[in-house]
């Protein structure tokens, strides 16, 4: 087995390499990279459907709390790990 020799042997004058131009369109893979999210999410996908029903579940998430529940609610929201909802207290 040959030594390994990182320095190619075809170098000019000076040692140093010759920068070589390397181009890649990224645009292109980009817009493919959309295209085929948009066709797995399918022609039914409706993002305000979507949120809306985010927003119902976590409506459920914070509702019925106890009153050490909605006070660790309150110490959440007031400390900004999670986001007022509605009058800054959780749903009944």
């Amino acid at each position: 087995m040959a030594p390994h020799d990182p320095v190619p042997s075809d170098l000019p004058t000076g040692g140093t390499p010759a920068l070589v131009d390397f181009d890649v369109d990224l645009t292109s893979q980009e817009v493919l990279r959309r295209a085929q999210v948009m066709e797995a999410l399918g022609p039914d996908w409706d993002p305000v459907e979507v949120l809306l029903g985010e927003e119902a579940a976590y409506d459920l998430l914070y509702s019925g709390l106890d009153a050490e529940q909605q006070r660790l609610y309150d110490e959440l929201v007031s400390a900004g790990v999670l986001p007022a909802r509605g009058d800054g207290r959780a749903a009944s």
